[in-house]
C-alpha cells in the first residue's frame, strides 16, 4: 500500500487504462518514486520491461537500453531493416552501422509498438538521471512519439545527483508526506515503538518515506523503549534526511565482514550485477558469492539467478562511500580481469594514476567502437580519459580535440568547451598535425555557431582552412561563407566574406562551385544587385560532395532563382538523411526543403514539412534551426492572414535564434508580416516596414529581393507609385540577370502596375505566359488578381471575372485567406456573386499538417510501416492519422486517394 499517493496513483491508472503515453516522476531520494513505478508494474495486466540507471554505467553507450530491451530482442526481426540494423549495432549485437542515436530511438519506438500488438506494454525506467546519454536520447525520442499506442513509459529521476532533461515529457513531482500520512506509514512499519518516539521519528523523517522505514532501524534499545535521549542519528535539523539514511546504510555496511564488503563493492562497481562476472572477480579478492549472505540478511541486497540487486540506489552509494581507495582499486582490477568487453578499459582507467599509453590505447579503441554504434557521449568520455593518460602532448591534444568534437555532436556544448580548453592548454607545447589543427578550429567554430557568435565561427573556419587538407578545406569554407551571410550586420562582415573567397582554392569542379558561392555571398553583402556567378559543370556525383557543401549549394539556388533545382536538391538531401538515419542533420535539410516548397508556391506541403522540422529540431536540440523554421512558419501564417499565430510564432522563433546574431528567423518573420499586411490592404504599413528593414540590420538578407515586387504593389495601392521606381529598377536588374521565368513574370506584373493603360494588358499577358513556363501558384494567382482588378476598372467585367475567379480558386487551395477575400471582393464589384468557399469544397484544407504528410505519402503507395519510418511515427499512429483523414477526404480506402489531385 502506498501512503498519501492517491492522486499520483490515479494519474498512473489513467495512463494504464487509456491510450498510453509517457511520464517523468521527479523527487528527492527516498520520496517514493520507485514505489510508484512498482505500483504501475503490479497494476498493469500486460508485459513489463524495466531498467534502472546506474551511475557507473553512464559512460557505456546504450547500456541501459540494452538491459531494458534484452528480454524482447527476438522481436527486432519485425522492424524495418535499417532500424533493426541500427538498433542491433548500437547494442553491440550486430554489425556497426554508424547509426544516428535518434534512429535508434525510432527503432526503439517501433519495437515497443510491435510488442504492444500482443497486449499492453509498460516500460519502467528508474533512476533516469544516471542513464547513459545515448539510452536517454533514444528512450525520450521514442516516448515523445507515443500517442495512441497501448505503451506506457514511466521514468523516475532524482532532483539531485545527475540530470535527466526529459525532453518536454509530462512530469509528476512527488512532494513530502504530510505529518498524518507519515504517522500512519510509521505505525505500519514500527507499531511496537512508543507514540512519543514515533512522533519524534516523524519529525526527523521530514515526510520522506524511505526515512520513515529506515530510521527505526537506527534506534538503540533504550531509544526504542522510549528513553528521551538525543537520537544517535539526529545531527541537527539542517542535515538532509537522505544524508542520515545514507549514514545509516554506511554504518550497517561497516559492520559486515570484510569479505561481504568486498562483495558489495564489486557489485556496486559492476553495473550489470551478473553472477558469472561477479564470481570470477570475487575469486581474485579471496571472496565468493556465498559471502553476500550477511548483506542479504541485513536487507541491503537481493541475490538471485538474475544477478545482484541493491535494495535502494542509496545502498550502492553508501557502499562506495564506506570503502577506501585501496579496496576500490582492488575491485576495479579484479573486474578488469573478469570482463572482456568495453568495461575492461574503463576498469583499467579507473586504477591508472599516471600516463600509460597502453591503457590510453585501449580507451581509444573503445571510443572507435562506440563511434560505430552512434555513442558520441561515450566517444567523448573515452577520448578525454585517454588524453589524460597520454604521455605524448601531441597525442593528448589530438584526443582532447576528438573528445570535444564528439561532445559537440552529442549536444554537450559546455563539456565540449571544457575539452577544447584542455586541448588549447597543451597545444603550445607540441608540434601538431595539420589535420588536428583544422579539426580543433572546426570544433571551436561549431561551438561559436551554437553560442550565437557566427562571425567568430567564420574566423575559426578560416583558420582551420589554412591548415586543412584539400578534402576538408571546401567544407570549412562553404560553411564560413554561409555563416557570414546569415549573420547580423557587423563591421567585419564584408572583410570576412572577402577573406573566405580569397582562401577558396583554385581549380574546377567542386572548388569552382565553392568559389562561386563565396563570391556570390560577398557580392550580396556589398549590396551588389547584379546576378551572382553561375555554377560550373562537372562537380561530380552528389554522394562525393560533402554534406555541408551540398547544403550551401542547394541554398544558394534561391539567389539564382533556380526554384526547380532547389526543390530537387533539398528533396534529395531530406531523402538521404532519412535513408541513412541522419536525424541530427535532418532539421537543416527540412529547413531547405520547406523554403524550396514555399518559394515554389507549395504552401500546404511547406506547412506540413515545417511542422515536422520544428518537432525534430526540438528533439535533437538544435535551436538555430528551430528558430529558422519558426521564422518560415511565421511567413506561412502571414500569407494565411493568421495574425495572432504569426505574432506567437515570431516570438517563439526569436526565442530560439537571437536576431541580434542571426538573420534568418527574424527576417522570415518580418517578411511574413509584410505579406500579411499586404494581403489585408495595409499598404502604408508594408512600405514603412520594408523601408525600415532594408535600411536596418537585415538589409543584406537576400530574401528581400523577393519582397521588392510587394513594395511596388503597396506603393501603387497607397497612391505613391513614384516611390516604387528605384525598387523596381533594382528588381529588374536581378530578374533579367538570372533570366528565370518566375522572376521575369513577376517583373512584368510589377511593371504593369506602373505602366500606362496602353501597355498594361500586354505586360500582364506576357507575365501569364512566363508563369506558364514554370508554374508558381501563389505568384500566378497574384498576377491574375491585379490583372483582374485592372480589367474591372477598365469596365471589361467578363474578362475580369475569368482572372479573378481563377485567382480566388488558387488562393483557396493555398489557404491564403486574405488574398482570397480580396479576389472575392473584386468579383462582387464586377457584379458576380462568388460562391462562398467551405472546407468541404477542398477536403485537403481540413487536414492537420501531420495528416497531410501521411496522406501525401500514402498516395505514393507507401505502407504504414514505410510512412512511419519516414515521419518517425509508429505504424499504428500512421493508421490512426489515415483513419482520421479518410472521412475528411470523403474516401474509404487508399485507392481512392489518387482521385484527390495534387497535394501541394
Amino acid at each position: 500500500m502506498l501512503h498519501g499517493r492517491q492522486a499520483e496513483q490515479a494519474r498512473i491508472d489513467q495512463m494504464l487504462d487509456g491510450p498510453g503515453g509517457a511520464l517523468v516522476v521527479r523527487g528527492e531520494a527516498g520520496i517514493g518514486k520507485t514505489a510508484l513505478l512498482e505500483y504501475a508494474a503490479r497494476r498493469t495486466p500486460g508485459r513489463v520491461l524495466r531498467v534502472a540507471g546506474v551511475e557507473s554505467e553512464a559512460e557505456l553507450p546504450f547500456a541501459a537500453l540494452h538491459l531494458l530491451l534484452r528480454p524482447v530482442l527476438d522481436g527486432v526481426g519485425a522492424l524495418p531493416t535499417q532500424q533493426a540494423e541500427a538498433l542491433l549495432g548500437a547494442l553491440g549485437l550486430g554489425e556497426a552501422t554508424r547509426g544516428d542515436r535518434f534512429l535508434v530511438g525510432l527503432a526503439t519506438l517501433s519495437l515497443l509498438v510491435e510488442l504492444s500488438a500482443e497486449g499492453p506494454l509498460v516500460c519502467l525506467v528508474d533512476d533516469a538521471q544516471w542513464l547513459d546519454s545515448e539510452s536517454a536520447d533514444a528512450l525520450v525520442f521514442a516516448a515523445r512519439r507515443l500517442h495512441i499506442e497501448p505503451v506506457v513509459v514511466l521514468f523516475s529521476a532524482r532532483e539531485d545527483g545527475g540530470t535527466f532533461p526529459g525532453g518536454g515529457l509530462p512530469e509528476l513531482r512527488l512532494d513530502k508526506l504530510d505529518a498524518d500520512t507519515a504517522g500512519h506509514l510509521l505505525a505500519e512499519q514500527a507499531a511496537d515503538l512508543p507514540l512519543a518516539v514515533r512522533d519524534q521519528l516523524v519529525a526527523e523523517a521530514q515526510g520522506n518515506p524511505l526515512a520513515l522505514v529506515e530510521l527505526p532501524r537506527m534506534l538503540s534499545p533504550e531509544q526504542r523503549a522510549g528513553a528521551f535521549t538525543p537520537l544517535a542519528f539526529s545531527l541537527g535539523p539542517v542535515e538532509p534526511v537522505t544524508d542520515r539514511v545514507l549514514a545509516s546504510f554506511r554504518d550497517r555496511i561497516a559492520a559486515l565482514p570484510a569479505a561481504t564488503r568486498s562483495c558489495l563493492l564489486t557489485a556496486a562497481l559492476d553495473d550489470r550485477g551478473e553472477l558469472k562476472v561477479l564470481a570470477a572477480a570475487l575469486g581474485r579478492l579471496d571472496a565468493s558469492l556465498a559471502d553476500f549472505a550477511p548483506a542479504e540478511r541485513a536487507g541491503l541486497v537481493q541475490v538471485s539467478a538474475a544477478g545482484v540487486v541493491f535494495r535502494h540506489p542509496l545502498v550502492r552509494t553508501a557502499v562506495l562511500l564506506a570503502c577506501d581507495i585501496a579496496a576500490r582499486m582492488a575491485a576495479h582490477r579484479a573486474l578488469a580481469d573478469a570482463v572482456d568487453d568495453d568495461r575492461r578499459a574503463w576498469h583499467l582507467a579507473a586504477v591508472t594514476l599516471r600516463p600509460d599509453e597502453d591503457v590510453a590505447g585501449e580507451l581509444e579503441s573503445l571510443a572507435l567502437r562506440a563511434r560505430q554504434r552512434g555513442g558520441q557521449a561515450t566517444v567523448s568520455a573515452a577520448y578525454a580519459r585517454a588524453a589524460e593518460l597520454s604521455a605524448d602532448p601531441a597525442h593528448a591534444v589530438r584526443r582532447w580535440t576528438t573528445a570535444a568534437g564528439a561532445a559537440a555532436e552529442a549536444g554537450l556544448s559546455r563539456r565540449a568547451a571544457e575539452l577544447v580548453a584542455a586541448a588549447l592548454r597543451q597545444a603550445g607545447s607540441s608540434t601538431l598535425d595539420r589535420s588536428v589543427l583544422a579539426e580543433l578550429a572546426r570544433v571551436r567554430a561549431q561551438l561559436a555557431f551554437e553560442a550565437d557568435r557566427p562571425l567568430e565561427a567564420v574566423r575559426l573556419l578560416q583558420e582551420g582552412a589554412e591548415t586543412a587538407d584539400p578534402s576538408t578545406v571546401l567544407s570549412l569554407l562553404g560553411l564560413a561563407g554561409f555563416y557570414a551571410w546569415t549573420s547580423a550586420p557587423h563591421p567585419d562582415q564584408i572583410a570576412l566574406a572577402r577573406r573566405t573567397e580569397e582562401l577558396t582554392p583554385d581549380g574546377g569542379g567542386l572548388a569552382a562551385a565553392v568559389r562561386a558561392i563565396s563570391r556570390g555571398f560577398r557580392m550580396i553583402l556589398e549590396g551588389d544587385t547584379t546576378p551572382v556567378p553561375a555554377f560550373p559543370d562537372g562537380m561530380g556525383e552528389p554522394a562525393a560532395v560533402p554534406f555541408e557543401v551540398r547544403m550551401v549549394i542547394t541554398y544558394h539556388a534561391i539567389v539564382r532563382a533556380e526554384r526547380e533545382e532547389m526543390l530537387t536538391g533539398a528533396t534529395a538531401l531530406v531523402e538521404e538523411c532519412r535513408a541513412q538515419g541522419r536525424l541530427g542533420r535532418l532539421p537543416q535539410a527540412i529547413t531547405l526543403l520547406t523554403i524550396a516548397q514555399l518559394v515554389d508556391g507549395r504552401h500546404r506541403s511547406a506547412r506540413a514539412m515545417v511542422a515536422e522540422g520544428l518537432n525534430l529540431a526540438a528533439d535533437v536540440g538544435q535551436p538555430f534551426w528551430r528558430g529558422y523554421l519558426g521564422g518560415v512558419q511565421a511567413w506561412l501564417y502571414g500569407v494565411a492572414g493568421m495574425e495572432e499565430e504569426w505574432a506567437a510564432c515570431t516570438a517563439e522563433a526569436l526565442r530560439h535564434a537571437d536576431d541580434s546574431s542571426w538573420l534568418p528567423a527574424g527576417t522570415w518573420a518580418e517578411y511574413g508580416r509584410v505579406i500579411l499586411d499586404l494581403g489585408l490592404g495595409r499598404n502604408q504599413a508594408v512600405l514603412d516596414r520594408l523601408d525600415r528593414v532594408t535600411e536596418g540590420a537585415s538589409r543584406h538578407a537576400f530574401i528581400w529581393r523577393y519582397a521588392w515586387p510587394d513594395y511596388v504593389e503597396a506603393a501603387v495601392r497607397a497612391g505613391t507609385p513614384r516611390r516604387a521606381e528605384p525598387v523596381l529598377r533594382r528588381y529588374a536588374t536581378w530578374a533579367e540577370g538570372v533570366g528565370q521565368p518566375g522572376p521575369l513574370a513577376v517583373l512584368h506584373r510589377a511593371r504593369a502596375l506602373l505602366a500606362s493603360d496602353e501597355q498594361t494588358a500586354g505586360l500582364y499577358e506576357r507575365a501569364l505566359v512566363l508563369h506558364g513556363r514554370h508554374e508558381q501558384p501563389f505568384d500566378q494567382a497574384r498576377t491574375r488578381l491585379v490583372y483582374g482588378e485592372w480589367l474591372r476598372r477598365q469596365r471589361r467585367r467578363a474578362e475580369a471575372r475569368v482572372q479573378l475567379e481563377t485567382a480566388m480558386e488558387a488562393f483557396d487551395r493555398l489557404d491564403a485567406s486574405p488574398w482570397s477575400a480580396r479576389a472575392a471582393g473584386e468579383l462582387r464589384a464586377t457584379g458576380a456573386s462568388p460562391a462562398r468557399r467551405v472546407k468541404a469544397d477542398d477536403p485537403l484544407a481540413t487536414l492537420t499538417p501531420q495528416e497531410l504528410q501521411v496522406v501525401r505519402l500514402a498516395v505514393t503507395g507507401a505502407s504504414n510501416r514505410e510512412i512511419g519510418a519516414q515521419l518517425f511515427l509508429s505504424p499504428r499512429t500512421v493508421a490512426y492519422h489515415l483513419y482520421k483523414a479518410f472521412p475528411k477526404l470523403g474516401v474509404s480506402s487508399r485507392g481512392e486517394l489518387a482521385m484527390l489531385g495534387p497535394m501541394t
